[in-house]
């Protein structure tokens, strides 16, 4: 049995441990340049917040296609479609960090085990006794 194993899956894995240290620096690059911009009367915050929300659309555009990939592939899509969920959490509420880099953990994990997807066609009558 061939084993099918994508390198754009490796490298969407990467991406979302990039993705985890990049959202959980962002609360404190946030506070601190909306602190100093108190002070000096500047907006840095939202070129700041602006990098931040450009790393999770990238991860968000690169797990779609890992998805799409992997399907293609018959390679399993839990780690893609938790990839999604985690990128689009932080895409739409910044504030939702936390459980961002959560489910992206346990994306990259299910990511880089690239295990061959479940194709059972299982049906209800597949177990009865015939008599």
């Amino acid at each position: 049995m061939k084993k099918n194993k994508l390198k754009l899956n490796i490298w969407t894995g990467v991406l979302d441990i990039i993705n985890c240290v990049v959202f959980a620096a962002s609360w404190f690059v946030i506070f601190a340049t909306a602190f100093s911009d108190a002070f000096v009367g500047s907006n840095r915050t939202s070129g700041a917040s602006g990098f931040f929300y450009f790393m999770a659309f990238f991860g968000l555009v690169l797990n779609i296609i890992a998805l799409i990939q992997s399907r293609r592939h018959n390679i399993s899509l839990v780690g893609s479609v938790l990839g999604i969920i985690g990128n689009a959490l932080f895409l739409l509420i910044g504030a939702l960090a936390f459980p961002a880099i959560v489910l992206l953990i346990i994306a990259t994990v299910f990511i880089f085990l690239q295990h061959p997807r479940n194709t059972s066609d299982i049906t209800p009558n597949n177990n009865a006794q015939h008599s």
